[in-house]
């Protein structure tokens, strides 16, 4: 009996996917709910497991095919036995090979970094003379030798831009063009919040069973200033102000894929532990290819950080809808003049980047003051003040 394997719903809104990944060859044997191919939409990669138990029998849509919703991609053989139901099977045992005398070469003996480099740079050593002891080649050698050598063949790759990056790249587009994009910067003293941390951080983990980290004081201060600012956290929808009173906040994630930004409902109404909880798990979907729409979409305010990749400072950009997105950058320490003292201070710059259309400067100013005040003073997060 044949069984077909059917593209199932991708998602509110999502009509096309295109074929990612078959993990199985036709004929291959396959079990019931076995992981059979991946398809990527323009939010999330989604996984399609076997209908039944038996053998792949065809592969009707390829990878890099475009497919939609019911479309037929393949059947399943039910019950057939596959290429790898063979358990039976007489296995011949590999004949036994005499080991081959080492044969007398000339070739000449290379450090393993001269090795490396001769490799890289496609280099026949053959017509390098050696330095080192015992005529070894030395990684000097290697490098004198290809100044003077002809460069290197100047290649190119080309490869299909993947759904995703295009739909990153689109949206991205898309919000320059729309939104009046403007950028406020700020700066944020991170002692005492990194204090607390240190103090607290073994206890919290112990208790929560989950790492303190600062994100977690971040979505706590954007709420706050959120709560205060309320334009910030609404969004533009044709001639009308559409005031979101609930607060979900995306956090950004960097995948192999590219980045995507899974969303923490209610982050109001969470904890500390609650908070770093759903960041941490939807990080791991996140980088395991396993986030649902669901995740994705519905965010009222976003925050990403590109300190964890060392940026400094940056500009991010707004994630339509929304009308507001946080960056956090790279702390570093740097001489700040503190009561009339200098002293050595963790210091971190910020960035709000806003629609102008709704959020005024002023507006935007003191959002980010607000943030800045609540992490650099964390004990009125714990207070809610």
């Amino acid at each position: 009996m044949t069984v077909k394997i059917i593209v199932p719903s991708l998602g509110e809104s999502v009509t096309e996917a295109t074929i990612a990944k078959w993990h199985k060859k036709p004929g291959d044997a396959i079990k019931i709910d076995e992981l059979l191919v991946e398809l990527e939409t323009e939010k999330v990669t989604l996984e399609v497991y076997a209908p039944a138990t038996g053998a792949l029998a065809d592969i009707l849509a390829p990878e890099g095919a475009i497919v939609r919703v019911d479309d037929l991609i393949g059947n399943v053989s039910e019950g057939a036995a596959g290429n790898a139901a063979t358990k039976d099977a007489k296995v011949e045992a590999p004949k036994a090979v005499a080991p081959a005398a080492p044969a007398a070469s000339s070739a000449p003996i290379l450090a393993p970094s001269a090795q490396k480099i001769a490799t890289e740079q496609n280099l026949d050593v053959s017509k390098i003379a050696g330095t080192g002891k015992d005529g070894r080649i030395t990684k000097g050698d290697v490098l004198l030798s290809g100044t003077s050598s002809a460069p290197a063949a100047r290649l190119e790759e080309r490869v299909k831009m993947s759904r995703l990056r295009k739909t990153i790249a689109q949206r991205l587009k898309d919000s320059q063009n729309t939104a009046a994009i403007l950028t406020t910067f700020n700066e944020i003293d991170m002692f005492n919040v990194i204090e607390l941390r240190n103090k607290y951080k073994e206890q919290f983990e112990k208790k929560h069973g989950i790492k303190l980290g600062f994100m977690s004081f971040f979505v706590k201060a954007v709420v706050n200033a959120l709560k205060e600012i309320p334009s910030v956290n609404a969004e533009i929808d044709g001639d009308d102000i559409v005031y979101k009173n609930y607060y979900d906040i995306g956090v950004a994630v960097g995948t192999e894929q590219g980045l995507v930004v899974p969303v923490v409902r209610d982050a109001d109404h969470l904890s500390f532990a609650g908070t770093e909880s759903a960041i941490s798990t939807l990080g791991k979907k996140a980088r395991e290819g396993k986030l649902a729409m669901s995740d994705l979409t519905g965010g009222t305010f976003s925050i990403t950080n590109g300190g964890v990749y060392g940026s400094l400072m940056s500009t991010p950009i707004i994630n339509p809808p929304q009308s507001g997105i946080l960056g956090m950058h790279k702390t570093m320490e740097r001489a700040m003049v503190i009561n009339g003292k200098v002293e050595v201070r963790p210091m971190m710059y910020v960035a709000l980047s806003y629609d102008h259309r709704i959020i005024d400067g002023k507006e935007a100013v003191t959002f980010l003051v607000k943030v800045k005040e609540a992490v650099e003073n964390p004990e009125r997060l714990l207070l809610d003040l």
